[in-house]
């Protein structure tokens, strides 16, 4: 039996609700495109979508029960997750460091910031346990299992590419906004700001 038509409708409202609610992912895309413009931001966006795809695959392989199974493993992510949130908010405090690497644009540009969306959720062990906890909800057991959760993964991804991306395009609009270089250094530190305490909630939320 395929996926019904309810199925889908319900899986697609409670991704939309998981993606808009305030994160990691929504925090640096912000901060990334406000200082660094589109570009920067969706290079971020590619790396973040095909981190949520690899987890996706991975718990169609059983990994991710792995990692929601394994207490050292999944602390092992989850405080690796918050470091790398917390060095992000630190370049992003620090003034001219990010900027200085965006300044001048192109694939070497363009791929630093697409690892650091990847790394972002590679080290999020809640990314994972939405495969096991959730995902798994809305698949019907007597059909074929793993062409259902892949299904379902594409739709995350796709859902959570969108909403990151509009992120980006509304964040990205503002930014001529901020090229005055005192408005630049507040932005950069206000979001930076946001951004470390959205790691240390991310430490509270995630522990067990």
């Amino acid at each position: 039996m395929p996926v019904t038509l309810e199925t889908l409708a319900a899986f697609f409202a409670t991704c939309a609700v998981i993606e808009l609610t305030p994160g990691p992912n929504m925090a640096y895309l912000a901060m990334l495109s406000l200082v660094n413009g589109r570009r920067a931001g969706f290079a971020a966006t590619a790396g973040i979508a095909l981190g949520l795809l690899v987890l996706g695959l991975g718990a169609a392989l059983g990994m991710a029960a792995l990692i929601s199974g394994s207490p050292l493993l999944y602390e092992a992510l989850r405080w690796g997750g918050v470091g790398y949130l917390l060095w992000l908010a630190r370049e992003g405090w620090i003034d001219g460091t990010e900027g200085a690497r965006a300044s001048v644009p192109g694939e070497e540009a363009d791929t630093v910031f697409f690892v650091r969306g990847l790394v972002t959720n590679l080290l999020n062990p809640k990314a994972a346990v939405f495969y096991v906890a959730v995902l798994p909800a809305f698949v019907e057991p007597r059909a074929g299992v793993p062409g259902q959760a892949l299904f379902l993964t594409l739709i995350y991804v796709s859902i959570a590419t969108a909403i990151h991306g509009t992120i980006v395009g509304l964040a990205g609009t503002a930014k001529p906004f901020f090229d005055d270089p005192v408005r630049v250094r507040l932005t950069r530190r206000v979001l930076a700001l946001a951004l470390g305490v959205i790691a240390l909630w991310f430490a509270y939320a995630t522990a067990r």
